[in-house]
C-alpha cells in the first residue's frame, strides 16, 4: 500500500495542484495544511518539516518514505510507481 504524507499550506497553489494530481490519479494520502496550525502544534509540525527539507518550503512530500520539495511530477510519478 502507498503510504503519502503532504505538508502544504492553504493557500499555496502548488500544494492544491498536487493534492489534486494525487486525487485524479487515485491515490489516498494524509495532509497538514501548516499555515492553518497555531502554537505547540505548529512548531511541532515545522519542526518536522524542517528535518525532511531544511529549506521549510511547500509543499513537502513524503511518498513510501521518499522525501519530494515542491510539485515535480516526474519525481512523485517515480514515487508512486508509475
Amino acid at each position: 500500500m502507498t503510504k503519502i504524507q503532504l505538508y502544504t499550506l492553504s493557500t499555496c497553489v502548488y500544494c492544491k495542484g498536487l493534492k489534486k494530481y494525487l486525487m485524479d490519479k487515485g491515490f489516498e494520502f494524509d495532509y497538514i495544511d501548516v499555515d492553518r496550525l497555531s502554537g505547540r502544534e505548529r512548531e511541532a509540525v515545522l519542526t518536522k518539516v524542517m528535518e525532511l527539507n531544511p529549506s521549510i518550503s511547500f509543499p513537502t512530500a513524503v511518498i513510501n518514505g521518499k522525501v519530494i520539495v515542491g510539485y515535480d511530477k516526474e519525481k512523485v510519478n517515480r514515487a508512486l510507481g508509475l
